[in-house]
């Protein structure tokens, strides 16, 4: 326990008397002469009543403070200076309670007065989540009371509060950019965020490409922690699609693009989830043989078509390092070709097709079902379809959409399931 802080398992004006009401009417007015015009006189021949608190622990100084008089504050501490270091039931001394309340002036002169022999722990002293005063100026929004508080004591930029909070962090979610500067500057200084997001998430969430090449140079493992989600600064730029950020991640370090997330989703299926063409590009562009499979054998490229990313399937069937997905089944034995149908997207079937040779229409899933099967379990939706097809002559499949009706005819194979499928709008 520090010097001048209450007791936690005692009433936090023990061994001092309740502040006299004329004095925290003063404090709160900001003036002796407004409360008595004798009490200026009576508290200097008294000094001890200087050191009076309220039932919460607070002196006049923290009143006043709480109020952003500096004239009372400046004469309150000519009686007794060591009204700095006295803390309240919530663990603030005078400084914090200054920046709390959002007199950032008050408290850069409470800070001048701190620097004293004897005085200068105090700016170091968190309150009871363990912030700071360089947390509570930035989360403030006072900038510039934040670099003098760098300045002076370099020593807060190690503070980690109870939320796992750093000020560099927290410069970072301001988008502080020189308070962070100054900060990234000093040996040791913390770089964690809150659910364990760390400065690397926190510059890949604000696109800064330029602090985000800064800490892969000075700290490039950041790149591998991850969240309480199990999101790594990599995995955060593929989810929201900043292709940007994650070149600058892998160039730096290209193995990152070979990680899974914590349920062991590769990028590029993450990718393919939301439908991010820039990202997945980037990611090939420096990891070809990036993963592209989840373990039950679902692809990114089923995972494009379950989820409507047309855009994202026709990257797939255009990049050569992914060809072989076209005929590849998930654990249900179901190819994408399986899955397009299902969809009802003809335009997907469409693009599949058009790969000729290279797609087998005739595999079948494990339940000995081929593709255009999973017609019969999505009927209802088909019948808002405009299809036409035509079959192949050694095809026994006739089927004809309309926006009406269906016809389903007895189906014995969809090998080479059509010469041409078009939409008909």
């Amino acid at each position: 326990m520090y010097v001048g802080e209450p007791s936690k398992h005692a009433p936090v004006h023990q061994g001092n008397a309740l502040m006299d009401k004329q004095l925290l009417k003063a404090a709160t007015r900001g003036s002796f002469e407004e409360s008595d015009s004798t009490l200026k006189e009576t508290v200097s021949r008294n000094r001890s009543m200087v050191l009076a608190r309220t039932t919460e622990g607070n002196t006049c100084l923290h009143i006043s403070s709480m109020y952003g008089h500096e004239r009372f504050c400046d004469a309150v501490l000519e009686l007794d200076e060591s009204l700095l270091t006295l803390v309240n039931s919530d663990g603030e001394t005078p400084l914090l309670t200054a920046i709390k309340s959002g007199h950032a002036s008050l408290a850069s002169s409470l800070l001048r007065r701190s620097k004293k022999p004897g005085l200068t722990d105090s700016i170091l002293r968190p309150d009871n989540n363990e912030c700071n005063a360089l947390h509570h100026a930035i989360r403030g929004g006072h900038k510039d009371l934040a670099l003098e508080l760098i300045k002076t004591k370099p020593a807060l930029s190690e503070g980690v509060n109870k939320f796992n909070e750093s000020p560099m962090y927290l410069a970072l979610t301001r988008d502080y950019k020189d308070v962070f500067e100054e900060l990234f500057a000093i040996p040791g200084s913390a770089h964690s965020g809150s659910y364990s997001y760390n400065v690397l998430h926190a510059a890949v969430k604000c696109g800064n490409t330029d602090i985000a090449t800064k800490i892969m140079e000075s700290r490039p493992w950041l790149a591998k922690e991850k969240s309480d989600s199990g999101c790594t600064p990599m995995q955060m730029a593929v989810r929201w699609d900043k292709a940007e950020m994650l070149r600058i991640l892998l160039e730096h370090d290209c193995s990152l693009g070979y990680v899974a997330n914590s349920k062991n989703r590769p990028q590029l299926v993450s990718a393919a989830y939301q439908g991010h063409v820039s990202v997945a590009r980037e990611l090939l562009r420096h990891c070809p043989d990036a993963p592209y499979c989840l373990a039950n054998g679902r692809t990114c490229l089923h995972e494009a078509i379950e989820h409507g990313h047309d855009e994202f399937v026709e990257f797939i069937l255009g990049a050569p390092q992914l060809g072989k997905l076209i005929n590849m089944r998930d654990r249900e034995g179901k190819t994408a070709l399986h899955y397009a149908v299902r969809k009802c997207n003809p335009k997907v079937v469409a693009a599949l097709l058009r790969k000729g040779a290279r797609i087998d229409c005739s595999m079948l899933d494990q339940k000995g079902d081929p593709a255009i099967w999973e017609l019969s379990k999505v009927m209802q939706h088909a019948k808002t379809l405009n299809w036409v097809c035509m079959f192949s002559v050694y095809s026994t499949v006739a089927l004809l959409f309309t926006s009406h009706m269906i016809f389903f005819l007895s189906v014995i194979e969809l090998s080479k399931l059509a010469h041409a499928i078009y939409y008909v709008s």
